[in-house]
């Protein structure tokens, strides 16, 4: 979990009440919160794409197509952006397939993350591995890889899966 040492308003120092901080000086509250992250699963034919991750956090394990959303930006448009940068492929987002919380660990600080997934499928594009990805690969939904990245992308792959035995299309 992220500790907050300092009033981002006065300065102050903080201290911890039950599901928030308090500064001790101006007395005003400061709540921590789960940062947004979404996560693209294109599904066609039986199989799903999936990344390499080609830095750490968690390098060369394998993770969903996505990202954090940037202030402001609805969790379709940031699932549209970080697909086109991670793959170079145009998508029509489906359904989501669910919500996940996890944490992520960056520069030695642990973020708690909230990660919208959502199925999708392939519009357009050139399919290439680009930004923090190295590899990407079809996988078949019910052989999908063990060595993933976040518990969140575990509980999403047992969902997809779950949701191909009783669906044909995203």
């Amino acid at each position: 979990m992220l500790k907050y040492k300092y009033c981002p308003y006065c300065k102050g120092k903080l201290s911890y009440n039950e599901d928030h901080y308090q500064c001790l000086s101006c007395k005003r509250k400061v709540f921590a919160r789960s940062y947004p992250g979404v996560s693209v699963l294109p599904v066609k034919d039986g199989e799903v794409l999936i990344a390499k991750r080609a830095r750490e956090p968690k390098k060369d394990m394998w993770d969903s197509i996505g990202g954090f959303l940037k202030e402001g930006e609805s969790p379709s448009a940031a699932a549209l952006r970080e697909t086109k940068e991670e793959t170079g492929l145009d998508i029509k987002l489906g359904n989501l397939l669910g919500i996940y919380t996890d944490s992520y660990t960056y520069e030695g600080i642990i973020y708690e993350t909230l990660n919208l997934y959502y199925l999708a499928e392939i519009k357009s594009g050139q399919l290439k591995a680009k930004d923090d990805v190295s590899e990407l690969v079809w996988f078949a939904i019910e052989k999908l890889p063990e060595d993933v990245a976040f518990k969140s992308f575990k509980k999403a792959l047992r969902d997809l899966k779950k949701w191909h035995r009783t669906h044909k299309r995203p």
